[in-house]
């Protein structure tokens, strides 16, 4: 198959056609606002009851209980095939790594004589995770996301996931689960599942925080329980990818990273910035040959119907088109990956050198592949041990601190007009003050 025609070269664009190029496709938020908002409200107030009404209109399940048994937890174990059970420990050992790594060491610092604050992580004590379990499973996101929340130590790690017709949820997902510690999970998907965690139900308990991707109607749900005072990780849409690339990129490996990014879905994005126009109709020709060996072929043109191959004069120029379009994922396939990677300030996580496959963050190399979309790179991080923690911070304040501490504590308070602020130092002052005298 030849993409040329739908994979067109973008050479060298403006200002105006640059801001084109990141438009990201928006989902029409109305389509699914009254159904999200009727299905939060009826879990907020039906609870259990909502939740059993979902699973047979959705998922075509009859449920009694809403909550996995061990003895469902262990059959799935034995169903699992060893070799994926030997992927997922090399995967968890691997993400285990890299986020006990990010553990935070306590701050103290006397910041004037008798003035001593301090720092700590505090873990939450019930995050919610959410984890897809349609079409494709995301076992792999019950490892990104259950790691880093034991790690972290919170104590209660909620999960739930969708089941099948006959009630059953997907075996390598309960593994998986098991394996990374999730203390309990619940057969409830969607956006009743979001609901479920953010608001609880007689079964699912209250979460101070909700993890995890989905569909455009999870990603509402989360929106509106946020909304609602519930804690979520971030905001998120549709995957994709960006691509830096010269003329040394080998255009198989770019093409296969295209192809896989426009996997994750229709809305999906990949896109090829390279100085090379030579290699971009090279990847446009091995997305076609390639495309053509793929089961997935019909919903990845979806994707490459919204993905663009854009060419520039200088690495510079790429860089700050990267920079400007903040992608989840940033692949550096260059000669000089390394130095370009000094330039970065708006990415996901970023994948430097040809052997570098997105793939790998998504499963195993130990990175985490929950990821900022949609240009929240700019602002957001992607999921890591501090998105499992708040920090606490104290200050111990001695009779000497409040001394000579206290006059600019009052001088400030009476500045913005606040006396009875004022009056908080004052009243300390003057008793050690008075202490001293006598």
């Amino acid at each position: 198959m030849n993409l040329n025609d739908v994979l067109k070269i973008y050479k060298n664009p403006g200002a105006d056609e640059q801001e084109m190029l990141c438009r990201r496709g928006i989902a029409n938020v109305d389509a699914v606002r009254a159904t999200v908002e009727d299905i939060v409200e009826r879990v907020r107030c039906e609870g259990d009851d909502a939740l059993r009404n979902y699973a047979q209109r959705f998922d075509g399940a009859t449920l009694t209980d809403l909550k996995v048994s061990q003895e469902e937890i262990d059959a799935a174990e034995n169903a699992v095939d060893s070799s994926l059970k030997e992927a997922l420990k090399t995967a968890y050992n691997n993400i285990y790594a890299f986020h006990a790594a990010q553990r935070m060491h306590p701050v103290q610092v006397e910041t004037m004589p008798g003035v001593v604050c301090s720092q700590r992580a505090v873990p939450i004590s019930r995050v919610g995770l959410y984890i897809p379990g349609g079409n494709a499973p995301l076992f792999s996101t019950v490892l990104m996301l259950a790691i880093p929340a034991k790690i972290a130590g919170c104590r209660s790690i909620v999960m739930c996931t969708p089941c099948d017709h006959s009630g059953h949820v997907n075996p390598a997902i309960l593994y998986a689960a098991r394996l990374a510690g999730v203390t309990d999970i619940y057969k409830v998907g969607g956006a009743q599942a979001v609901a479920a965690m953010g608001f609880g139900t007689q079964s699912v308990p209250q979460c101070y925080k909700i993890f995890g991707p989905g569909n455009r109607f999870v990603v509402f749900a989360k929106m509106l329980v946020a909304q609602m005072g519930i804690a979520i990780d971030m905001p998120a849409g549709p995957s994709e990818v960006l691509i830096v690339a010269d003329e040394s990129a080998n255009p198989t490996f770019v093409a296969a990273d295209f192809l896989s990014q426009a996997e994750h879905g229709p809305d999906s994005q990949s896109i090829l910035v390279t100085t090379s126009e030579e290699l971009a109709r090279a990847v446009a020709n091995e997305c076609g040959r390639l495309l053509e060996t793929l089961p997935s072929r019909d919903m990845i043109l979806k994707s490459l119907a919204h993905s663009h191959l854009i060419t520039f004069d200088s690495d510079e120029a790429m860089m700050n088109f990267a920079n400007l379009y903040a992608p989840e994922h940033l692949i550096i396939n260059h000669s000089r990956a390394e130095q370009l990677a000094e330039a970065v300030v708006n990415a996901g996580s970023v994948f430097l050198g040809p052997y570098a496959c997105e793939s790998a963050g998504d499963y195993a190399s130990g990175t985490n592949h929950t990821l900022p979309t949609a240009a929240c790179a700019t602002a957001f991080s992607g999921v890591n041990l501090d998105s499992f923690v708040k920090k606490i911070t104290f200050q111990t304040i001695s009779a000497d601190g409040i001394a000579t501490l206290g006059p600019t504590i009052e001088t400030m308070a009476n500045g913005e007009s606040l006396s009875a602020h004022a009056l908080a130092a004052t009243v300390r002052i003057d008793y050690v003050n008075k202490s001293r005298k006598q």
